[in-house]
């Protein structure tokens, strides 16, 4: 089992070859000072989302700990919710789409919640930008007009993720913007 520690706000995979497997398998998380790896060939801690790293302890691959006690998977999803604004409606959205065999990286360079990928970051631009709501937020004209811009600007699909943590489901708009 993967081992990695909760480090003030941040989750790290101290042993190098651990966290080249895991960016091997899934383009999962960044080696530290590597803003953009070309291979899993690094030499470096690899630094996860908190995100990520619940993923990875639902699906069984990692196991995290803080100063020196193993988490449940319900005790990071608990620190998560404390420390991380939307934790549950963005983890929702984060697992559903790699459930459906996209890569997704953190979108803040984008003004996004994520970036996600077809294939994975290096083997192509990110196709899609996504922005994550709840069925009871509003959605302004200006906000759809802002983030189509930007979408179109950096040749990217403006996505709105509707998560919903009640019923634990997710639904997608996806904006495509023509020339006349």
């Amino acid at each position: 089992m993967i081992r990695a520690e909760v480090v003030q706000d941040t989750i790290i995979v101290w042993n190098i070859e651990d966290g080249r497997e895991l960016y091997r398998e899934g383009f999962y998380g960044k080696p530290l000072g590597i803003p953009k790896p070309k291979t899993a060939d690094f030499d470096a801690p690899l630094i996860l989302d908190i995100i990520e790293a619940v993923y990875l302890v639902e699906k069984g691959r990692i196991e995290v700990y803080r100063d020196g006690r193993r988490l449940s998977l319900e005790e990071l999803m608990e620190y998560a919710e404390e420390n991380y604004e939307r934790f549950r409606e963005r983890y929702l959205v984060y697992r559903d789409l790699r459930e459906r065999g996209f890569t997704v990286t953190p979108g803040i360079k984008f003004g996004s919640d994520f970036a996600v990928y077809k294939l994975g970051p290096g083997l192509e631009h990110a196709p899609f930008i996504v922005q994550v709501k709840t069925p009871s937020e509003n959605i302004s004209a200006l906000e759809i007009v802002r983030s189509g811009r930007l979408a179109t600007t950096v040749r990217k699909h403006f996505t709105i993720a509707v998560a919903d943590s009640s019923s634990g489901k997710v639904k997608y708009l996806l904006f495509e913007w023509w020339r006349a």
